[in-house]
């Protein structure tokens, strides 16, 4: 059996999920082809559940928040939950949690409503199959895998800016959720930012949250997602509406832990990048030297493909290049980057790789690949996806666009810290 897999994910494969045909342009068409039945093709409706979402943060083995919309308020929001497939037959889930959290988002007209329930001491590597309920409407039964606690090989997706090019978004969504089918070791989907072009519509929110169904499987896995907060979210409220907090309201910074050896800190370059957010860093870089494989995730880059370099490079760039950081991963550019290895501001072996920067459903730019950190590094201008495999041995990155094709993959090995 494939190392990678789960003791549960035979499971998904045998539950009949098919990979959809690989697409080589932007779909044209709003229809859902394939996938979940309905999914992606409209907004909510009344008190029907939907917009539904899975929210990792810092201890994805043990927790989870399962989030979903209503377009009407209602009082009794639950998720029914059982680690056994019971077809959505609701009164035999052994676990049910009420949300802890239910309010409507904050819009001066949009009228949309949200439901957090936090599932805590949950089972490492195992499948939790699911339903919704708002009042009496339920769903269908979803399912996602808690991620392993154990010295695990795995893998997951990143990328980031999704925000304004829709179609473009839509095309990326049924292209993750393709490797996730063909692929059931993927875990989750890290997200660098820049989900909408404006944080505070939630007009664009709505639409975000509609198209995100499409990543659910054929057999109705859902893909969890690792926020991070991007400049077009800024300070605006509705992010952590969205997210449930994560990371803390108003910082939202936070370490992940994926297994005992895979450790990502996802930083939030729309505050004050040095202060406590910079001493959290430290702080966390420093205790965990003996962890294998230390990761970043961020929106603004330090390196970037496009623009100046942001914030990120004065007061975490020294801190990653202290601690022996592996990978950096950066979004905001719209385009492809890879740099060479970093340290002390040139190339260096030993330094610290950055790669990026944006392309889930937004229009691409042109990098620049004449800076001096591209040379032995790669550029392009596509959309695409990184999917990350990790093992004891290696860590490999690959990049791959909305057509299927492997633009780039780079690999690194475990360093002394």
């Amino acid at each position: 059996m494939n190392r990678y897999l789960p003791h549960v994910a035979v499971i998904v494969l045998m539950l009949g999920a098919a990979v959809v045909g690989m697409m080589t342009a932007p779909a044209t068409s709003v229809a859902e082809e394939g996938g979940v039945a309905g999914a992606g093709a409209a907004g909510p409706a009344g008190k029907a559940p939907a917009q539904w979402r899975v929210t990792w943060g810092e201890n994805p083995a043990r927790e989870a928040t399962i989030s979903w919309s209503t377009k009407e308020a209602t009082e009794v929001n639950t998720v029914h939950y059982d680690t056994r497939a019971l077809k959505g037959d609701v009164p035999s889930y052994k676990h049910k949690v009420q949300a802890q959290t239910s309010g409507r988002y904050t819009a001066k007209s949009f009228r949309l409503h949200y439901h957090h329930a936090k599932l805590e001491k949950l089972e490492p590597n195992t499948a939790y199959y699911f339903c919704l309920g708002s009042d009496d409407n339920f769903t269908r039964e979803f399912f996602f895998i808690t991620a392993p606690d154990t010295d695990a090989d795995l893998k997951f997706l990143y990328g980031g800016d999704s925000r304004s090019d829709r179609e473009g978004r839509r095309t990326m969504n049924r292209r993750m959720r393709e490797l996730f089918e063909a692929d059931p070791a993927i875990l989750c989907l890290v997200h660098g930012g820049d989900y909408v072009a404006d944080g505070s519509n939630m007009e664009q929110w709505n639409d975000w949250l509609t198209d995100h169904e499409l990543t659910v499987t054929t057999a109705g896995r859902m893909l969890p997602v690792v926020p991070a907060r991007g400049n077009h979210e800024a300070g605006d409220v509705q992010y952590d509406e969205i997210w449930a907090d994560t990371g803390g309201r108003g910082k939202n910074y936070y370490k992940t832990m994926f297994g005992s050896q895979v450790m990502v800190v996802n930083l939030n370059t729309e505050i004050s990048a040095g202060g406590d957010q910079a001493k959290w860093l430290e702080e966390t870089l420093k205790v965990n030297p003996k962890i294998r494989w230390q990761l970043a995730n961020y929106h603004r880059p330090a390196y970037p493909a496009v623009k100046e370099p942001s914030v990120a490079k004065q007061h975490w760039v020294p801190l990653f290049e202290k601690y022996n950081l592996d990978v950096a991963f950066e979004s905001d550019g719209h385009t492809i980057k890879r740099t060479v290895a970093i340290r002390g501001d040139k190339p260096d072996a030993t330094g610290v790789t950055y790669i990026g920067e944006g392309g889930l459903g937004v229009k691409q730019r042109t990098p620049d690949p004449e800076r001096w950190y591209f040379k032995d590094g790669k550029t392009g201008s596509a959309s695409h996806v990184q999917k990350v495999t990790v093992t004891k041995e290696t860590l490999t990155v690959e990049t791959i666009l909305h057509n299927g094709k492997v633009f780039d993959t780079w690999q690194g090995k475990p360093r002394t810290r």
